[in-house]
Order: C-alpha cells, then sequence, then structure tokens
C-alpha cells in the first residue's frame, strides 16, 4: 500500500506540486493574518493598553513633524518673516471685525422698527392690515378656490367657537421650546414665565465705547417678578492675544454679566427647598433641617459665573460659561432675526438640512451596530 502511494506521487505532474505548495502556503497566510487579527483585538481591549497608546497619541498632538528641523537655516529665516507677516494678518483681521461690529450697529438701527413692529402684532398693540396678513404660498401649496373657501368657512367656524385670542399666543416659548438649544434649558416651571415674555432685542455698544451686545428680555407684568426688562451683556474683545496671535479667530467674548432678578415672596423658581434628617452623634436624637439650594432654571442664564481677573476659572465655570456664551450668540444671531420662522419650524427645517447626510451616515452606523449584535451569538436582547 505504501508502495502504491509513493508511486502515485512520483506519478504527480510537477506543475501540479507546484499548485499544491501554493495552496498551502496561501492557507498558512490566512492562518497567520487571522491570528494576528485575534491578537490586535485582544490588544484593543486591554484598557491598560489603550491608555497607555491613548498617551502615546496625546504626546504627538503639536509635536513638530521634523520638517522644520530639517530645513537649512536660511530657509528657516525666510520662514520666520512669512510668520511675521501673518502676524501682521491677524491684526489686520482683527480692525475688520470691528468694522463689521461697525456694520452690525448701522444695519441693527434699520432692523429694529421692523423688529419693533413684530413685537406690537406678538403682543396685540397692533392688528395688521389685510393686505399685511396676505401670504403667497408655493405653487405647489397653492389650493383651488373651492378648497380655500371650505378652509376658510372652517376657520371662520373654528373662531366662532373659540375666544378670540390677543396678539400670537405663547409666541417666544413656543421659539424656545423648538430649539433644541434653548428646550434643554427649560424647564416645567419655566413655562408658565416664559408665557409673559413679550420681546427679545439685541442692542450694540455705542461707537467708540469697548465691543459689546446686550440681549433685552421684556415682560409684561406678572406674578412671578417685579421686573419688565432682564438683561445679559457680553463683553467682546477684537485682537490677537500676544503669547498665540495665530489662534485668532475673530472677536471673543470676555466675559459677560446679567442682572438681578426681583422675585416675587414665594415665587423664585430658581431656588429649592429640601429637608434633610440629622442624626446627633451622642444623643441619637433626628432633627429635620430645611435647607435652600440652587435649582435648574432658564432664569439662570440672568446669573452666570463671575469672571475673575486673572482669567482662571475651574473646569465647571468654564463649561458653564461656553455654553453660555455659545447661547447668547446663538441667541443675537439667528433666534432674534429669525424668531417667526422658528415658531413656525421652517428655520428648523432649514437646520436640520445641514445635518442630513451626517444624519444618514450616523443611521447607517447604528443599524450596522444593531446588526452586529444580533449576529452576536452572546447577545441578549433582555439584557
Amino acid at each position: 500500500m505504501a508502495d502504491m502511494d509513493n508511486k502515485d506521487q512520483a506519478e504527480l505532474d510537477p506543475a501540479d506540486l507546484e499548485d499544491v505548495e501554493d495552496v498551502e502556503e496561501e492557507e498558512t497566510g490566512e492562518d497567520v493574518n487571522s491570528k494576528a487579527r485575534q491578537l490586535t483585538v485582544q490588544m484593543m481591549q486591554n484598557p491598560q493598553i489603550l491608555a497607555a497608546l491613548q498617551e502615546r497619541l496625546d504626546g504627538l498632538v503639536g509635536s513638530p513633524s521634523g520638517y522644520m528641523e530639517s530645513l537649512p537655516k536660511v530657509v528657516k529665516r525666510r520662514v520666520n518673516a512669512l510668520k511675521n507677516l501673518q502676524v501682521k494678518c491677524a491684526h489686520i483681521e482683527a480692525k475688520f471685525y470691528e468694522e463689521v461690529h461697525e456694520l452690525e450697529r448701522k444695519y441693527a438701527a434699520l432692523y429694529q422698527p421692523l423688529f419693533d413692529k413684530r413685537s406690537d402684532i406678538v403682543k396685540a398693540a397692533y392688528e395688521p392690515t389685510e393686505e399685511e396678513c396676505e401670504w403667497k404660498a408655493d405653487e405647489e401649496e397653492e389650493l383651488t378656490e373651492e378648497m380655500k373657501e371650505k378652509a376658510k368657512v372652517e376657520e371662520e367656524k373654528k373662531d366662532e367657537e373659540k375666544e378670540d385670542p390677543k396678539g400670537v399666543p405663547e409666541f417666544w416659548l413656543t421659539v424656545f421650546k423648538n430649539v433644541d438649544l434653548l428646550s434643554d434649558m427649560l424647564q416645567e416651571h419655566d413655562e408658565p414665565i416664559l408665557k409673559h415674555l413679550q420681546d427679545i432685542k439685541v442692542k450694540f455698544s455705542d461707537p467708540g465705547q469697548p465691543m459689546s451686545f446686550s440681549l433685552e428680555f421684556n415682560f409684561e407684568p406678572n406674578e412671578f417678578f417685579t421686573n419688565t426688562l432682564l438683561t445679559k451683556t457680553y463683553k467682546m474683545r477684537s485682537e490677537p492675544d500676544e503669547n498665540d496671535p495665530f489662534s485668532f479667530d475673530g472677536p471673543e467674548i470676555m466675559g459677560c454679566t446679567g442682572c438681578t432678578i426681583d422675585w416675587t415672596k414665594g415665587k423664585n423658581i430658581t431656588l429649592k427647598t429640601i429637608k434633610k434628617k440629622q442624626k446627633h452623634k451622642g444623643r441619637g436624637t433626628v432633627r429635620t433641617v430645611t435647607k435652600t439650594v440652587p435649582n435648574d432654571s432658564f432664569f439662570n442664564f440672568f446669573t452666570p459665573p463671575d469672571v475673575p481677573e486673572s482669567g482662571d476659572l475651574d473646569e465647571d465655570s468654564e463649561a458653564v460659561l461656553a455654553a453660555d456664551f455659545e447661547i447668547g450668540h446663538f441667541i443675537r444671531e439667528r433666534i432674534v432675526p429669525r424668531a417667526v420662522l422658528y415658531f413656525t419650524g421652517e428655520a428648523i427645517e432649514d437646520d436640520d438640512d445641514d445635518y442630513d447626510e451626517e444624519g444618514e451616515e450616523a443611521d447607517d452606523e447604528e443599524g450596522e451596530e444593531e446588526g452586529e449584535e444580533e449576529n452576536d451569538p452572546d447577545y441578549d436582547p433582555k439584557v
């Protein structure tokens, strides 16, 4: 039997042997690659290895590539000259933004009469004419005369059934609730107060004064506080940092100041009362202590953390101020100029359009993750 095997092996074509050897080598290579992948996965699941890798990567951030060091001295001198030119560009850019601020102030005066009329319509101080209320729908939305008449009859019927509302009820509250950035700040106890918000205005600093802008929240008389105006002022600077001129990227907010809210007794929603039980160490007796602590509220927006002269802040305060600055800019640049579109939701749809592609990618990734979980033999959907 062994002789037959040897004979068969001897009769094999040399080319066939080469093919067999190639296949065996490929299979061996696949095994090696598979083991390497398994080893890599195991390593990447080790928290100590991940921490060491992250530390190494963090150390590389901002480190030179070595290219500059390799340049001849005469070329390095010229690069330094280019960097000095860049610093001068940064100072010119700072002046550009100062003039932009002047333009904002100029055009704010042109916008304001329109915003004032908007405010008068919202708070029922002015009833727009039929001509002002006429809105030409898009061609796709145009209705037949019969449908228009039917819709008009239905609207009149609803108006007869309901009491005639004044102005545009809950205009600004609806705007806030429609915008994620602002709705995240809202608490349920804020909403009854914001129903009394009649207008938000932006006021810029006077010519010759340091750059700043103020947000003015105008309220009708209400049971919660005696103020009719709450303000928030943001101080800005448009000049490169001497120690890091290349970081300049337009005006930055240097600090902000709020205002004092004169709360009616028992109506201050930025504070809450809690009761805690304390046990005496010696006697073992228990007493109940009442404490007043801060409470989550949109109206904390008007009491931002103080920025010390040194500019040094702890991480929590820095995070609060960063979020505060983002909100202040958003109200100034988007909410006030386009309030009615946030009220109707049209501006929100426009904002969402900017993220459609990214959102689809995220959905795909999420779907892939869910598919992987379902294909995992150890995956338990109940856990």
